[in-house]
């Protein structure tokens, strides 16, 4: 299944926006166009996150990588974003689980469109942008609406609003 345009232009915003802190922190991370997560031992088929954060430094321990843009170490992520689609099961319960596995650090839950379900984004139900945070082992969520200023601790200077990302 294809992504939308306004599903697009999120993913574009939040690439955008991040890319330009890397660069602003100098950190030595960089945002592949399109890059597929299989851990080696995985049984489930590959994730393909709408954006994904990598570590150029470790790179050169990933088997795949100077083949094909296949990361097989969670360890080489730094981070994950999702931009929800109607399939929003994936990303607030299956994609939780998978990637705190893998030990990513933060993972980005970007519901613009307010799709979740009640249980995870509240009633009534609204935009809603989620920042998972790895804590031993398991993700410490942080729920941010439209006006409010989003936290990351991987990039404490970003200024980002949920506002600034919507299509």
């Amino acid at each position: 299944m294809e992504p939308t345009g306004p599903h697009e232009e999120v993913s574009g915003n939040i690439a955008g926006r991040i890319y330009a802190e890397i660069l602003r922190s100098n950190f030595n991370w960089l945002i592949p166009k399109t890059c597929l997560i299989k851990p080696p031992a995985a049984e489930a088929t590959a994730l393909r996150p709408d954006v994904i954060v990598l570590d150029k430094a470790k790179l050169s321990n990933e088997p795949l990588w100077q083949k094909e843009p296949i990361i097989c170490n969670g360890n080489t992520i730094q981070l994950v974003a999702e931009v929800v689609s109607t399939n929003w099961q994936d990303d607030y319960a299956r994609k939780v689980e998978e990637y705190a596995f893998l030990q990513i650090p933060e993972y980005w839950i970007v519901d613009f469109r307010g799709l979740g379900g009640l249980q995870f984004i509240g009633n009534p139900k609204q935009p809603t942008f989620t920042i998972c945070q790895l804590v031993n082992g398991v993700y410490q969520q942080q729920q941010y609406r439209l006006g409010d200023t989003i936290f990351s601790s991987l990039f404490p200077n970003l200024q980002l609003k949920l506002d600034n990302i919507m299509p």
